[in-house]
């Protein structure tokens, strides 16, 4: 007689990946990668307004379209690339995902005129959505909750970086030759650590397909708790998107008049950004996410009151402290809605997730009206309150958290 191997025993809660573990070092590096990939192409086009607003002859707040067109596109495909997640995987989501946003980029050096460029952007921004979508999913079901917060915190440092390279290497580019070429080394790039994050990511074990239940959107909606993470995403994103958005046209401007690769550089910020939300997860695993979000927040708001007088100096140590403080928040409130839910968790992330980039659309545009009209003075106002609506999203009229947000 043959004999019969045993099948596998299915994977137990002690079994999820747990901090030091060799699965979890995998699953941060290609996360980590995911999270380059994906914010290298989002916002390739940022650092490249000012040029292509003289070289295309259209306004700042026109250029800008350029992201918000990209967000606005993945916002809207969030929740049904989640959904499909349920039903075809996770990890085959995130990677089908990969690689067509970076076949979608590779069109953008091609394109004639703005229009053109539009469209290709709008397509880009659904073609990347799946990583976004899934991956606090996944981290979710695939890590150990006592090593969560830090796990996100990870991934939201790997899109902070990416954030840094897909401004600052299109901004050195361009400088020597063009934006055309710009977008052509961005899209290599993406490809390089597209192929990175294939090579690294583990299977999902936790994961069982099944049909979305379309149901869990409305549960999600009506819990308090998460419905205040999705308006503390959407108003911080669209005052995040706004500053980088637009203060590199100040920059550009009397009295700063700094060349276009120095501005460019301004992105080197996410770095400490990306510092900031691995910490603040692993403080929200510590001593809870309330005091953590909040004091984000406030340093956020701390830095943009800096970025107001015409000082070099202040503005760069106002950007760096604006920039640690949302990446912090961004990190807890993003782990914070894996917590809450306790089913329909790509859903539950994928609100957010749509808030968070519908915020980047919405809000960044609206930012841009306000820099036409207003200069940079009205556009700091604007971000001001809307990081003041971040803190009332988590505060009740007494001044405590909502109940079930209690962390």
């Amino acid at each position: 007689m043959v004999a019969l191997t045993p099948a596998p025993a299915p994977a137990t809660e002690a079994e999820r990946h747990r901090l030091g573990s060799p699965g979890l070092r995998r699953v941060n590096l290609a996360l980590f990668a995911a999270g380059l990939t994906t914010f290298i192409s989002l916002y390739c086009a940022q650092a490249l307004l000012p040029e292509l607003s003289g070289d295309l002859s259209v306004s700042p707040s026109q250029a800008s379209l350029l992201v918000s067109l990209a967000t606005g596109a993945l916002a809207l495909a969030i929740i049904p690339v989640s959904s499909l997640s349920e039903r075809y995987g996770r990890t085959r989501v995130m990677l089908v995902s990969s690689f067509a946003s970076v076949a979608v980029g590779l069109l953008l050096p091609l394109c004639p005129t703005f229009t053109a460029l539009a469209v290709v952007r709008a397509a880009q921004g659904v073609a990347l959505a799946g990583v976004p979508a899934v991956a606090m999913a996944y981290l979710a079901e695939e890590v150990h909750p006592s090593s969560l917060g830090g796990a996100m915190g990870r991934y939201v440092a790997g899109t902070a970086i990416g954030g840094v390279l897909g401004r600052v290497i299109p901004a050195l580019v361009t400088d020597v030759a063009g934006w055309r070429w710009a977008f052509a080394a961005t899209g290599l790039v993406t490809l390089g650590f597209t192929v990175l994050f294939w090579a690294l990511l583990p299977p999902s074990r936790f994961f069982a397909p099944g049909r979305a239940d379309h149901r869990a959107l409305r549960t999600h909606l009506r819990e308090p708790g998460l419905r205040r993470l999705y308006l503390t995403a959407l108003v911080l994103m669209g005052g995040f998107v706004t500053v980088f958005n637009f203060l590199p046209f100040r920059l550009l401007e009397a009295p700063f008049s700094l060349p276009q690769g120095v501005v460019g550089l301004i992105a080197v910020t996410n770095l400490a950004g990306s510092f900031s939300s691995a910490r603040a997860g692993m403080l929200a695993d510590r001593f809870g996410r309330r005091p953590v979000l909040l004091g984000a927040v406030l340093l956020a708001a701390t830095g943009l009151a800096l970025m107001f007088p015409a000082s070099l100096p202040l503005v760069a140590a106002g950007l760096l402290m604006f920039t640690c403080g949302f990446m912090a928040a961004h990190a807890v409130a993003s782990g914070w809605v894996g917590a809450l839910a306790s089913s329909g968790r790509a859903q539950a992330s994928a609100l957010y997730l749509f808030s968070y980039y519908m915020g980047s659309s919405v809000g960044g545009s609206m930012g841009g009206v306000a820099y036409d009209r207003t200069h940079w003075a009205g556009t700091g106002l604007y971000v001001l309150a809307l990081l003041a609506v971040a803190v009332v999203a988590a505060l009740d009229l007494n001044g405590r958290l909502v109940g079930k947000l209690r962390g």
